[in-house]
């Protein structure tokens, strides 16, 4: 048994079963991954994949058990070339981060500088993508650490830290009819103007939609956005009331827009860091990840992802 053996059948069911893929991206050919599947197999005394002639087509019942030991003797591989990096490197490497959009723009650009102030020779991916993709970006090992409102906690595989509570406010244009109120906004007068705000599963639109439907109202959302800055052109153009979270408001930068306030009228949201169940974190990941959230320094992060391991265990 070789690791590029288990290499094979992981990248296999990644691929979706597509062995031309799957060679491409273990810089082999299509009859060498075959051959390295087939030997794993022999030596297993089981089949690990479903065939139809020399195509695979799914995992077997024994693969489908055994996929998850494999995934497990790769990451405790790459677990262990990083700590002897850890060792033999500490202020060199490379970190991957993946965020949603909100939090690339708005939460993460001063950690980020920090970072790299104090680490200048560790190379910093920063990814974009929506919740699920970040979440996909950290199972698949292409992330070391995600942040994200939505999705994360959703995936057993992960480890989630809550960071920080953040609210939703409303924006119009000058001279807008809301403005006018001297009480604070209802949802209901809400529900009279075109709205804009995110897309589904993004930035705490659930928390949106559940608000509107347990009051029984059904809003004219017209257009909606993965960005902040987005939502608030099309406001600025007068194409309706944007709907957008606190954090991506500036005074100063948004002086072609009036704020209300809406933490009255929708859930508080929590921002999420996601981690890998059994993910070894260099030195310097622990140190992001302190630099965005104080509080989560390396003992805590490190007691959590040893507690969710002996759980899994």
């Amino acid at each position: 048994m070789n690791f590029q053996q288990l290499r094979s059948v992981r990248e296999a069911v990644r691929c979706g079963y597509n062995l031309t893929e799957v060679a491409g991206m273990l810089h082999t050919s299509q009859p060498g991954v075959s051959r390295q599947i087939r030997e794993l197999e022999e030596e297993l005394g089981v089949e690990i994949f479903n065939r139809a002639g020399k195509r695979l087509t799914g995992l077997t019942p024994p693969g489908k058990d055994l996929l998850p030991i494999v995934e497990r003797l790769l990451l405790d591989a790459d677990n262990l070339k990083r700590a002897g990096q850890d060792y033999s490197a500490q202020l060199e490497g490379q970190l991957s981060v993946a965020a949603t959009h909100s939090q690339a723009r708005y939460a993460l650009p001063h950690v980020v500088k920090d970072f790299r102030d104090k680490f200048p020779k560790v190379t910093l991916h920063l990814h974009q993508g929506s919740p699920k993709q970040v979440a996909a970006m950290l199972l698949s090992g292409e992330a070391d650490i995600g942040v994200a409102t939505e999705a994360l906690a959703d995936y057993a595989q992960l480890v989630t830290l809550p960071c920080y509570r953040w609210t939703h406010s409303i924006v119009v244009p000058p001279g807008h009819p809301l403005l006018e109120q001297t009480e604070p906004v209802t949802l209901r007068q809400l529900a009279h103007y075109p709205i804009i705000t995110y897309e589904l599963g993004y930035t705490g639109r659930a928390h949106i939609d559940n608000a509107f439907a347990a009051e029984n109202l059904h809003p004219d959302v017209v257009l909606t956005a993965m960005d902040a800055d987005v939502i608030k052109t099309y406001v600025e153009l007068g194409m309706g009331v944007g709907i957008v979270a606190s954090v991506a408001l500036d005074a100063e930068r948004d002086r072609n827009l009036r704020i209300l306030d809406a933490g009255h009228l929708f859930q508080v949201n929590v921002t999420r860091l996601g981690l890998r169940k059994g993910a070894w974190l260099r030195g310097y990941a622990y140190s992001f990840i302190e630099t965005f959230v104080p509080t989560l320094n390396k003992a805590v992060v490190a007691r959590t992802l040893a507690e969710a391991s002996h759980l899994d265990a």
